[in-house]
């Protein structure tokens, strides 16, 4: 996946976390509903910067970023703590 899709993917997980809050906001939505979908909405977005950091530090250090594997979530977010 390249950076522009990375970057693409998140633009849309962002503006899928405004749609969410704003649903519960018009009432459309209920708090349940949108905190199950925020929370995987979040660790998407957590994988994917996660991605992107690595593709940029392999580029920096003369590595190809294509062989960058994305890490599963459970990962990335043991990893955050």
């Amino acid at each position: 996946m390249a950076d522009e899709q990375v970057l693409r993917h998140i633009h849309d997980l962002v503006e899928e976390e405004h749609r969410l809050r704003a649903g519960v906001q018009d009432g459309s939505l209920s708090t349940d509903e949108e905190h199950a979908r925020l929370r995987a909405v979040e660790e998407q977005l957590d994988q994917l910067w996660d991605l992107l950091r690595r593709r940029r530090a392999a580029r920096d250090n003369g590595q190809d970023p294509e062989s960058v594997a994305q890490r599963p979530i459970p990962e990335v977010e043991q990893y955050r703590q």
